[in-house]
């Protein structure tokens, strides 16, 4: 099943005054210096552009990274270009192309095509291709003019992996020609081998259930790098499009970059999924890896970031051995496109290729025309600034659509007459995307642009059955959010930094306190910590103590109802309708039949009075200009931090 291609741009010469990497300097007869180079997480940005804010901007765009190729192919005597998935979703030219403008067999997708006129060398699936289906992705991938590996998904499944009939080709070998310090060209055959999390067939049950199967990365790698060594590799690179989390494996582990590395016969690792960098003090103190020597399970590894922020580098010196190469030593680089001064301002370390841009300018411009429609209009700016300390207006539109179309859709059904209550969460709300990474639509025109960005992701509708303590347990897993705070603390920080905004739901519907001072009943993975714990306080439906026997509906989306974030009541046996539409055009939808919307919080939930005590938390400075808007919370600006956030105190 592998694939053997020849590529002649695999030697790449040294230019102008571009210095060579220490490993081509000084590499001898029988030494050759191999970089290997990653994206990962592009998610469609190309352009160094957003769309949601509508302006460019110097921090993404696969545009910026390949500017820089060149140069950094010319540092190294031979050189290999990887991408490691969740390229085909991501930001409005990715919904544009698969709700809009749509694929027909033999169509280019923009995001393939700056691809190919980067030149890389391969691919593997992220979790993202699939949010559009089976069908799109295919379509997509038949014009990619490099292979596009994935090792454990698979149509049919055997008795064992190495017996799948998988959906793409499990893994490729490419053979190259190798120059080394004398001058002289061996035959060198690498191997990759890509892998995604099977935590796909929750996240887009729709499209995969009784379509493909998902197995254990490390079962599938074990499977087959053994054919791959067979077959001749040289060295093995696997494509991990799993993030770097605990060092045992487990099966069916989301994050398995570190078990995965340890796998016998992989030679280097290449991370995403996480948008974090590695080396990097992400995982400065992280067990299982060593980020000063560039090691992840003892493999030379990299994660480069998100959104073309980095281009990942790993440098080996292969040595001669007998007809083939071993690693002799290595390096690790994650190297950015910007830097962030000290005032918060951005300064880019790169240009745009202009042949990118090119490749992908008639659909950029396409995209644009297709955000700025205007449907509707709010006479309440609709912002995410306090959507973690405060019911939030980003928030509550959300929750008001969906409850709208639940209404409609519980008509008619076993289920109508339940009580209907809706879940959503701040998609941005700072965090690892930045202080500029928040919600700001101001009262007036709301355009399409708006909704993605009150919307990140083409999610559908779901709605599930729950009782009223499912209710209860469901916000205890939401409330990790916060750090436990003592009474009488002064300025202690209430944000938990491992906590993703995204599984912080507000239900609309009931009214309730977090009482700080417990701690989280549940981990930021949604296991049981504190089972005695009780954060959420005050639950009340219709202003009466809410019966833990009452059954109510919960509106929300596929992610959360089919077990994504592992919340209780939402393990995907819960699920009582699956809509065919997607949130964002559900919120659309709203919008246009209200014209008008009126996003007001409703201050339905708050924290539970601490006398004497305060917190500090972060967010986006331009947030200032609502501060005194919020209810339920006072909040008082404190100055910066040295990351860009503006701070703020609370009085409990």
């Amino acid at each position: 099943m592998p694939i053997q291609l020849s590529r002649r741009s695999f030697l790449a010469g040294t230019a102008g005054l571009i210095a060579l990497h220490p490993f081509s300097a000084r590499a001898q007869a029988g030494q050759a210096h191999l970089r290997i180079m990653e994206t990962t997480d592009i998610h469609v940005h190309v352009f160094p552009y957003d769309y949601y804010a509508d302006k460019p901007v110097d921090t993404v765009g696969l545009a910026r990274t390949a500017s820089i190729v060149g140069d950094i192919r010319a540092e190294a005597t031979n050189s290999l270009l990887f991408d490691n998935g969740d390229f085909l979703q991501g930001n409005p030219m990715g919904d544009f192309m698969a709700y809009e403008r749509g694929l027909n067999e033999g169509d280019l997708h923009p995001v393939i095509a700056a691809m190919n006129t980067l030149g890389f060398d391969g691919t593997t699936l992220g979790n993202h291709e699939f949010n559009y289906g089976l069908d799109f992705l295919m379509k997509a991938m038949a014009r990619a003019d490099f292979p596009v590996v994935c090792a454990n998904v698979a149509k049919t499944a055997g008795a064992t992996p190495t017996e799948d009939k998988t959906l793409v080709p499990p893994y490729a070998i490419i053979e190259r020609t190798i120059t080394d310090g004398a001058g002289e060209t061996h035959p060198i055959k690498v191997g990759f081998i890509g892998f995604v999390p099977p935590q796909i067939m929750n996240w887009d049950r729709k499209h995969l259930e009784g379509n493909v199967i998902a197995r254990d990365m490390v079962a599938a790698a074990r499977a087959w790098v053994p054919q791959m060594k067979e077959e001749g590799a040289d060295i093995i690179i696997a494509l991990s499009h799993s993030g770097i989390g605990a060092a045992d494996h487990e099966d069916g582990m989301e994050n398995a970059a570190i078990p995965l590395a340890a796998v016998e016969g992989i030679d280097a690792i290449l991370t995403g999924h996480s948008h974090l960098v590695f080396p990097g003090p992400d995982y400065a103190e992280w067990p299982g890896v060593d980020n000063a020597a560039g090691t992840i399970g003892g493999k030379p590894g990299v994660m480069a970031g998100f959104w073309g922020s980095h281009m990942g580098l790993v440098d080996l010196m292969l040595e001669r051995d007998g007809n083939s190469w071993r690693i002799a030593s290595h390096s690790v680089e994650a190297r950015p496109i910007f830097r962030r001064e000290e005032d918060r301002s951005i300064t880019p370390l790169v240009g745009s290729d202009e042949a990118v841009l090119a490749s992908v300018q008639e659909d950029h411009d396409a995209t644009l025309a297709y955000v700025r429609r205007a449907v509707g209009k709010t006479d309440a700016p609709l912002h995410s600034y306090f959507a973690l300390v405060a019911d939030d207006p980003s928030v509550q539109i959300v929750s008001n659509a969906q409850t709208w179309y639940i209404e409609q859709m519980m008509q008619g059904t076993p289920h109508e007459g339940l009580p209907i209550l809706s879940a959503a969460a701040p998609f941005k709300a700072g965090g690892r995307g930045g202080p500029e990474y928040y919600t700001d639509v101001p009262v007036g025109d709301v355009a399409i642009k708006n909704v993605a960005d009150l919307y990140l992701y083409p999610n559908t509708v779901r709605a599930v059955r729950i009782t009223g303590q499912q209710v209860k347990d469901w916000l205890e897993r939401s409330a990790g959010m916060f750090n436990q705070v003592d009474a009488g603390a002064e300025d202690a920080p209430l944000l938990n930094p491992d906590f993703p905004s995204y599984n912080f739901d507000v239900m609309d519907g009931v009214t309730y306190q977090i009482d700080l001072s417990q701690p989280a009943r549940f981990d930021k993975e949604g296991n049981v910590a504190n089972p005695d714990a009780n954060r959420i306080v005050d639950l009340r439906f219709q202003g009466e103590p809410i019966d833990p026997a009452q059954e109510f509906i919960v509106a929300t989306n596929n992610y959360r109802a089919s077990g994504g974030g592992n919340f209780p009541g939402a393990q995907g046996d819960t699920i009582v309708f699956e809509g065919p539409d997607t949130n964002r055009d559900v919120i659309v939808r709203y919008i246009v039949e209200k014209q008008t919307v009126s996003p007001r919080a409703d201050a339905n939930w708050s924290f539970a009075p601490m006398d004497g005590t305060s917190v500090i938390f972060e967010t986006g400075p331009a947030g200032a200009k609502y501060a005194e808007s919020i209810e339920s919370v006072d909040v008082q600006a404190v100055g910066d931090s040295d990351t860009g956030f503006a701070r703020f105190r609370i009085r409990l």
